[in-house]
């Protein structure tokens, strides 16, 4: 998790999490898994309670809370989402960039306002879990997940769109259900934005050496007796068009 503009406090760093004041309202990114604490993340962009405590203590203002994650950890994720809801410091508009899956859904739950692109996903379904054990402890392990996922859907309770029936919501968790921005919003009191445009491309410092040096690259000519000579007004032209051909194609 990467936490930027940290209003009203000057930039430092937090553990892992980058903390920056520029300017604007704060945000909270979840870009990973959603784990128990700092000793079962794979990577820096996993997050746990801890890292979300830490980053508020102290924190006021307007809250962006972006979100791209599949979930992970049911109680952690619940920790998080209440940790969030709590958070009374400004308005908290949460932004699903890409996907809210199993418990990350729940933690987008925490926005005032919640904002889906219509390419971005909201995925609803049962917890589950791996046990192991007698008769006895896979049937009380069947009835702890059914308390369990009562207070998931408590949670979606409190976003539900008026006279969206929770029977319905418990239908799409009971069968998983994968649901886009538009989809979401006949459910959800969500806002839909415009499609996040995903493009494939190479940044221009990573290649605008070699486009200088094509600029500075002489031409061959076809005079016999001069087999290099210097570009002409119109091969530069020529080069610069090409150029800009050459980086519109390399940012589809």
């Amino acid at each position: 998790m990467k936490v930027i503009n940290f209003k009203n406090k000057a930039d430092k760093t937090v553990g892992k999490l980058e903390i920056k004041n520029i300017n604007g309202n704060s945000s909270i990114r979840f870009d990973g898994d959603i784990v128990d604490s700092n000793w079962d993340k794979w990577n820096d962009t996993d997050s746990c309670p801890s890292d979300v405590l830490e980053a508020l203590n102290g924190l006021s203002g307007d809250l962006d809370i972006y979100i791209n994650s599949g979930g992970g950890s049911v109680f952690s994720g619940m920790s998080i989402y209440n940790i969030l809801n709590r958070y009374a410091g400004g308005t908290k508009t949460v932004y699903v960039d890409g996907l809210a899956g199993s418990i990350a859904s729940v933690i987008a739950m925490a926005g005032d306002k919640i904002v889906m692109p219509k390419n971005s996903f909201l995925m609803i379904h049962k917890p589950l879990c791996m046990v192991g054990g007698n008769a006895n402890d896979f049937r009380k392990m069947a009835d702890t997940l059914d308390t369990i996922e009562q207070g998931i859907i408590n949670v979606y309770a409190t976003k539900l769109k008026d006279g969206v029936n929770i029977d319905d919501i418990k239908s799409m968790v009971n069968d998983e259900t994968w649901l886009t921005g538009e989809q979401a919003q006949q459910y959800f009191n969500i806002e839909v934005s415009e499609a996040n445009n995903a493009i494939a491309f190479i940044r221009k410092n990573d290649f605008q050496n070699y486009l200088n040096d094509k600029l500075q690259e002489p031409k061959p000519v076809k005079n016999q007796k001069q087999q290099i000579s210097t570009p002409t007004v119109e091969d530069k032209e020529q080069l610069e068009l090409e150029t800009e051909l050459l980086k519109l194609e390399l940012e589809l």
